[in-house]
């Protein structure tokens, strides 16, 4: 059954709210300043990536300490840091870019939001069991696909691509580790998922059967492109996943670090500035952070303002010239 923005926000508050974990409680009324990080599901990759950021900055930034929060990811995170749950946000550029203009499906709201910098780029993936037969986005058309979380980018994206496309499918609903499982076990026929590439739980399932990664042609790219600037078109190279051995077409966005302008700016400096200057104890813990750059950190960032404390880091090395 599937749930309304507002039915999947509220039960995300819910989860909120008894997932909080003890190091948040532990941290508070001794001075230190007690900060929680909205990541996303297990099996993906906000979710790892997060806690390992987290780690280190608790390592390197004095008085802070950061404790990490699964989620539905993107749409879900952005609704927790505009209703003050969170102090912290991953989320895709573009979906951000939405919620800060007030546009679908954030009509009307006022989001707070500010930029602190890109993580890392996420790439759309489609990943279909090789004897589904599926090729391309329109065979999808009536198969048993797993469309990402409630709440996530991944869910926004694979509705508004699927309607482009003119197709309907039997939808699930499950996390990304979960879809994999699905995937694996034959109870699925293919799965959307915004993640980095390659993604560890598509992996795993690609070591044991074979799959074929959906590529995006023609017109359907060209209109996807056209509806969401936020994304750029980029190749998949044969090999990077087990035995996907066929070249595709993919879009990506970028996975990127939010948080509301109240963030102290002092606080927003440092965590900008240990997130660029640590990052081989970052990638030691995750190895996707190898794509956090200073040279990228501020690309698609749009009409979403800098923090002030993420600025004052930006201008001191340079990265704003």
């Amino acid at each position: 059954m599937n749930m309304t923005r507002a039915e999947r926000t509220k039960a995300g508050r819910i989860a909120a709210l008894l997932a909080a974990p003890a190091l948040f409680l532990a941290a508070c009324g001794d001075g230190t300043e007690s900060l929680t990080i909205a990541t996303g599901s297990t099996g993906g990759t906000y979710f790892p990536l997060g806690g390992a950021i987290a780690g280190v900055w608790n390592d390197n930034v004095e008085d802070v300490r950061v404790s990490t929060q699964s989620s539905g990811a993107s749409d879900e995170n952005l609704a927790l840091l505009h209703d003050e749950e969170v102090d912290l946000i991953m989320a895709v550029n573009g979906r951000a870019a939405l919620a800060h203009a007030g546009a679908d499906p954030f009509d009307g709201e006022d989001h707070d939001i500010t930029f602190i910098g890109n993580v890392y780029r996420e790439v759309n993936q489609i990943v279909a069991r090789a004897d589904a037969g599926i090729e391309t986005v329109e065979d999808l058309d009536g198969m048993r696909v797993a469309i990402g979380p409630p709440g996530s980018g991944t869910e926004a994206f694979a509705r508004d691509l699927m309607e482009r496309a003119g197709i309907q499918v039997e939808e699930f609903q499950d996390t990304f580790g979960d879809a994999a499982d699905r995937l694996r076990d034959g109870s699925i026929d293919a799965t959307f998922g915004i993640l980095a590439l390659p993604a560890g739980s598509l992996e795993e399932v690609a070591t044991a059967i074979d799959l074929t990664l959906v590529s995006l042609e023609g017109e359907l790219l060209e209109q996807t492109l056209t509806d969401d600037p936020s994304l750029t078109e980029v190749p998949y190279e044969p090999g990077t996943y087990t035995n996907i051995d066929e070249p595709a077409t993919l879009v990506t966005n970028w996975a990127t670090l939010y948080a509301r302008s109240d963030l102290d700016d002092d606080t927003a400096y440092e965590l900008t500035r240990v997130m660029y200057q640590e990052t081989e104890a970052i990638i030691a813990a995750h190895a996707t952070a190898e794509e956090i750059d200073i040279e990228t950190a501020l690309d698609g960032r749009g009409d979403i303002p800098l923090h002030p404390g993420a600025e004052r880091y930006y201008e001191e090395v340079g990265a704003l010239d």
